[in-house]
């Protein structure tokens, strides 16, 4: 069974397009059903797994959901993390809690975006000269190998 049905996972490319518009920063969602490690630990490994720590700028930011486990972690690059508030994350994954605990999946993950993608085109404004190769929209499904 998918985690995510066809129309959750166009809402959730939604999100993620809309949140990237006017920034030169990567977002990316990692999903999978298993997480068997400490999340945070989980999420930086996929996060450089997926190359996320190559932007020039180092402000790409990773969404990472373990669906089964219900764990979820938001990793930020240096660039994005010495400029947003400190307490910006947690106060994100907080409003993603929120949708999470109602069962609503994909709002939370589009809140995070949305919240995401105004801090990274608050300090990381979009510059076509300046944007790097875009990676795809598309939810990263992993299988925890």
């Amino acid at each position: 069974m998918a985690l995510f049905n066809d129309e959750e996972q166009q809402q959730i490319r939604k999100a993620i397009e809309e949140a990237e518009k006017h920034t030169s920063g990567e977002i990316r969602v990692c999903v999978e059903k298993n997480c068997s490690e400490d999340v945070l630990h989980r999420a930086a490994k996929y996060f450089h797994k997926l190359g996320m720590h190559h932007a020039r700028h180092r402000h790409g930011v990773l969404i990472y959901l373990s669906t089964v486990d219900r764990k979820f972690a938001i990793i930020g690059d240096h660039g994005i993390d010495k400029v947003v508030p400190t307490n910006f994350w947690d106060s994100t994954k907080e409003v993603m809690l929120q949708h999470f605990k109602q069962g609503d999946l994909v709002g939370g993950l589009s809140t995070g975006l949305c919240l995401a993608g105004e801090q990274l085109e608050k300090y990381f404004p979009h510059d076509e000269n300046k944007r790097t190769v875009d990676k795809p929209d598309n939810i990263t499904f992993m299988d925890g190998k």
